[in-house]
């Protein structure tokens, strides 16, 4: 269901198809994470990418944080693993801890800011999971205010900070992490963004 307010407002509702619907043609989607909101777009869509990093004043090159349902649906964009560093993954995920992995030679610059590691996650948030589970592929994962802004926990508080530019706001709960994610380097297992 589409909050009826002015026409100009993003599309608001509960509806994870119509989440999904919005991503496949390059669309951008805000939905709850396990602390805050964040702001996606079909990880393998440059365009989607650039209108996601307008939209959000974030520069290229900080790179972008994806999600996947799985490890094996963000495995594309990584270089092979060994199995303790898979083990190490899967023993995290899903949970709000991402990681910093060594990304595969093809991996898109748009993904990694032009670094040769990629930011991933296996989120602890049903909602957020099930969008990449149905969505059949890895989406990005930032947060949800303008550059430089606090993160936002609230559906009401993203439509504020966006009031266009959304192609649909899925309503929900956040976890009940306080703030983003965790950040780990998995080469070295270094916390670089903390509890």
């Amino acid at each position: 269901m589409t909050n009826p307010s002015a026409s100009s407002a993003s599309p608001r509702g509960t509806d994870l198809n119509a989440a999904i619907a919005a991503l496949r043609p390059g669309g951008l989607v805000a939905y709850p994470t396990e602390g805050v909101y964040g702001l996606g777009c079909d990880a393998f869509n440059g365009e989607a990418v650039q209108k996601l990093l307008s939209l959000k004043q974030r520069p290229f090159d900080k790179g972008l944080i994806v999600i996947g349902a799985s490890l094996l649906q963000l495995e594309p964009l990584l270089h092979p693993l060994n199995r303790r560093d898979r083990d190490t993954l899967n023993a995290s995920w899903p949970g709000p801890v991402t990681w910093i992995v060594p990304a595969a030679d093809d991996c898109p610059d748009w993904l990694t800011g032009g670094r040769d590691t990629l930011a991933v996650r296996v989120p602890d948030h049903s909602l957020a999971r099930e969008l990449c589970q149905q969505f059949r592929g890895p989406v990005t994962s930032t947060s949800a205010n303008p550059s430089g802004q606090p993160a936002l926990t609230d559906a009401d508080e993203v439509a504020a900070a966006f009031p266009s530019g959304l192609d649909y706001l899925l309503d929900g709960a956040v976890g009940g992490r306080n703030g983003p994610s965790e950040i780990r380097e998995l080469a070295s297992g270094k916390v670089l963004r903390g509890e």
